[in-house]
């Protein structure tokens, strides 16, 4: 039975295992990205909507430059797949996340060596930055300068709109109302999706092999973040503050925040067309000599 046999081949049995193991894994993700049902942290990582199909999507464009690799085993390949599989087996939510990569990698180097996993790299690190975990509980403390400088220039902005506003550290208080700018508030959320959407798109066009344009789309995508994130709080501040409840609630946990974000994607893809379009791949430094007179 020769059609039996073509889908018993190894990598059909890899794939087929791990759809079942990761499967109802990447469904709980999902479901708890377009719900809102996970963990406030672990929704940092919702822009895995995006990536983790862009991610299959590259892969699957290699298949063919994959099939044309001699099969070769690193050992470290084995080591990372025996170690996955002991976080997945713990059942502890963040090691089973983390094993997904781990997992994968361990199978590039265990199938392909080296050469496979510099073939897969950017769908393996479109994974991995899509994966939930807690570095975002981790960092939060380090942001306070970051929700200091929100609140200062959102307060800044609603004076000069003739708006009475006190600002004291990361709180707003605009007519008795009391708005903070919490860690979750402060843009971490939405630095870490543009980073991530940006990545994406310079890999997508090829603005990736130029530094200078890449410094400056990266650079920028963390300025419109910044700056999209205070005018935002700057309106939650006046709806609150004004007494507009309805569209403090819209802006906040409804359909507004989803509407802010997209349109700050598109300030990010807006930004890298106008890179390409007026930025060289490089800047031309070279010095001529002045001409020696005769």
């Amino acid at each position: 039975m020769p059609s039996l046999r073509r889908y018993l081949t190894p990598p059909w049995a890899i794939a087929a295992l791990l759809a079942i193991l990761y499967g109802p894994l990447l469904l709980h993700w999902v479901d708890g990205w377009l719900n809102k049902s996970i963990s406030i942290q672990h929704e940092y990582f919702s822009h895995g909507l995006l990536g983790l199909p862009f991610a299959a999507y590259i892969a699957w464009g290699k298949r063919q430059a994959w099939g044309e690799l001699p099969n070769r085993c690193h050992p470290l390949g084995l080591s990372l797949v025996g170690l996955a599989g002991l976080m997945y087996l713990t059942r502890l939510p963040d090691w089973m996340n983390l094993s997904l990569p781990i997992m994968l990698v361990g199978l590039c180097l265990s199938l392909k060596a080296v050469e496979g996993l510099r073939l897969q790299a950017i769908s393996l690190i479109l994974v991995a930055l899509a994966t939930p975990n807690q570095l975002p509980y981790l960092i939060e403390p380090y942001v306070l300068p970051l929700q200091r400088l929100i609140a200062l220039v959102a307060g800044f902005l609603l004076v000069q709109l003739g708006i009475p506003v006190t600002v004291e550290n990361i709180y707003l208080f605009v007519n008795g109302q009391t708005v903070e700018v919490a860690p979750h508030c402060a843009g971490l959320k939405m630095l870490f999706t543009g980073l991530y959407v940006a990545l994406m798109l310079a890999y997508w066009t090829g603005a990736y092999t130029s530094r200078l344009r890449t410094a400056l789309f990266f650079s920028g995508t963390v300025a419109i973040s910044v700056v999209g994130n205070i005018l935002r709080n700057a309106f939650l501040s006046y709806f609150h503050g004004t007494g507009r409840d309805g569209a403090f609630d819209w802006l906040h946990e409804s359909w507004g925040g989803d509407l802010y974000s997209a349109l700050m994607l598109l300030t990010i893809i807006l930004l890298l067309r106008l890179i390409q379009e007026r930025v060289p791949d490089r800047l031309n430094l070279a010095v001529q000599s002045p001409s020696s007179s005769v």
